[in-house]
């Protein structure tokens, strides 16, 4: 056999580190001044994979038929339209129906009432959950033969692997970092949490 070919079939696949997605939420700034207050600002409290965004200091409380949950963090910076991402969990403790859709996919999805300290707010829509997701910068994207909203399987390292994920979203943009993104209900199911790795599986 060919040493190099026997060499490229037998190489470890690249590594792809695993981020869990917590409940979070996405706002447009007439939403953001109705919470907090006039001409309001969210501040950063760190950065997120996706390039221009970060996790804000601030928090709002989401009000269900059947409950609420506290302390859900504002990605900025403020977008065109509203996005309310929770998982399964999420939504039968709020009592909220929550389709599985790509993120920024909210026409016709659920509202809810976004409780802030100057305000609560009812939303008429923007409540789903996100499709789990692999982040790729456009190089990697490229070494994998993959492009922007193709699909893939992921599978678990090992020298016998085996898919944990099939269809996989992928989403490519310049500079934002690798990731396979989970919502906490995956994460628990699949046995991997943040820092742990998977790898792209390869097509036979």
């Amino acid at each position: 056999m060919n040493t190099s070919l026997q060499n490229e079939q037998i190489a470890p696949p690249e590594r792809i580190p695993v981020a869990v997605s917590e409940r979070h939420v996405h706002l447009t700034q007439s939403i953001i001044e109705q919470l907090f207050c006039d001409k309001y600002r969210l501040h950063e409290h760190s950065r997120v994979s996706q390039p221009t965004q970060f996790a804000a200091r601030e928090t709002v409380t989401l009000v269900g038929p059947r409950g609420r949950i506290a302390n859900v963090r504002v990605i900025g910076p403020a977008r065109d339209d509203n996005q309310i991402e929770i998982s399964m969990g999420d939504a039968l403790a709020l009592g909220v129906g929550a389709p599985l859709r790509e993120s920024g996919d909210v026409e016709g999805s659920p509202g809810i009432l976004v409780e802030g300290p100057r305000a609560c707010v009812r939303l008429d829509h923007g409540v789903i959950r996100t499709l789990r997701h692999i982040h790729l910068a456009t190089a990697e994207a490229a070494r994998h033969g993959l492009k922007d909203r193709d699909r893939t399987d992921v599978a678990k390292e090992g020298a016998h692997p085996n898919t944990l994920f099939c269809d996989v979203l992928v989403r490519v943009s310049s500079g934002c970092k690798t990731e396979l993104h989970l919502d906490p209900d995956e994460s628990d199911a699949a046995g991997l949490p943040t820092g742990a790795y998977v790898a792209i599986a390869r097509k036979p």
